[in-house]
């Protein structure tokens, strides 16, 4: 009979085996014939970065929460964290979510936590929203232009995003459509992967991502010299729109649908406390001309036999 410490010392050789032998991967078929879907949305884009604050229209206070620019599924629970937490009081109950998007339905998941009933007020529902196009990679990017990062920014993209990645683990499963799988960077040379730099806010963030390494060649299946391999969270959004719909509906929500075309139409609902999750329909309805539409496209490819995406590498 093995003894407790022969056993962990056998189980660790295994496992440093495996974590170094090279992964063998089927080449995939890319062709236009093989095309089932091509989607096109817009994302809500703001140089200056996605928007949290609050503010006072016609005696009800409106909490801003939007202008994820391509990262609204990855961000979604860190800024309704922050959103939430700047309201409602705790004797005020009357609170609304307009917009019901990713953005607007973690809002209003949130808020039910913490024992309100907001009704959302939306336009359009899943599979109708920007939202339910997007390709739902768990990564942080394409949110501001880095010089115009301010320091106030700065904490709260990383407060939203430790918060997003812990939110989004507790959730990792088939019922969400949420599973992990190892992203790699792909570099001719090994300077040409880098951490980014100190004044960067995704410094703060790189560490999050689970064994982050840089393989050699022969450590990896790519042709090139080096590989960058780190472990993210992909989310269908097909499937997981649906599961926060569900929890929502269920804990008693209510989705009224309507359009408002300008701001002053808040002023008519009942409710006094109002979080603003509508995306790209703030540029109107708030006048901010800094939110601009970029576009994001995405090709879906017939099945293939021997690719196993649930536990699939992806490269970029």
């Amino acid at each position: 009979m093995l003894s407790r410490r022969e056993v962990l010392g056998s189980a660790s050789g295994l496992f440093l085996a495996s974590r170094t032998r090279r992964t063998r991967l089927a080449r995939v078929k890319v062709a236009k014939d093989r095309v089932i879907r091509t989607t096109v949305g817009l994302r809500p884009f703001r140089p200056s970065g996605f928007v949290v604050r609050a503010e006072s229209l016609d005696g009800k206070t409106v909490i801003h929460n939007y202008g994820h620019g391509g990262a609204g599924i990855t961000l979604s629970w860190g800024t309704a964290q922050l959103a939430v937490d700047l309201g409602p009081p705790p004797d005020e109950r009357g609170c609304a979510v307009i917009g019901c998007g990713v953005v607007g339905l973690a809002t209003a998941r949130l808020l039910q936590q913490r024992g309100y009933n907001p009704p959302i007020y939306a336009k359009e529902t899943p599979p109708g929203t920007t939202s339910s196009l997007a390709g739902g990679l768990w990564e942080p990017v394409t949110v501001f232009d880095r010089p115009r990062v301010t320091p106030q920014f700065r904490q709260q993209f990383v407060e939203a995003t430790r918060f997003a990645f812990r939110r989004y683990q507790s959730l990792a499963g088939d019922a969400y459509g949420v599973r992990w799988l190892p992203l790699y960077s792909l570099a001719s040379q090994a300077p040409g992967i880098q951490p980014p730099p100190p004044e960067s806010p995704y410094s703060e963030i790189e560490p999050l991502y689970p064994e982050n390494q840089v393989l050699k060649h022969g450590e990896h299946p790519f042709s090139v010299p080096f590989a960058q391999r780190r472990y993210s969270m992909l989310i269908e959004p097909a499937v997981y729109l649906t599961a926060l719909m569900r929890d929502y509906l269920v804990n008693g929500g209510r989705i009224v649908v309507r359009e408002f075309h300008e701001k002053r139409e808040l002023a008519a609902l009942p409710e006094k406390l109002i979080f603003n999750c509508t995306g790209l329909g703030a540029r109107e309805l708030f006048g901010d001309r800094e939110l601009t539409p970029i576009r994001g496209q995405l090709v879906f490819l017939l099945p293939q036999k021997f690719l196993q995406h649930r536990h699939g590498p992806m490269a970029y």
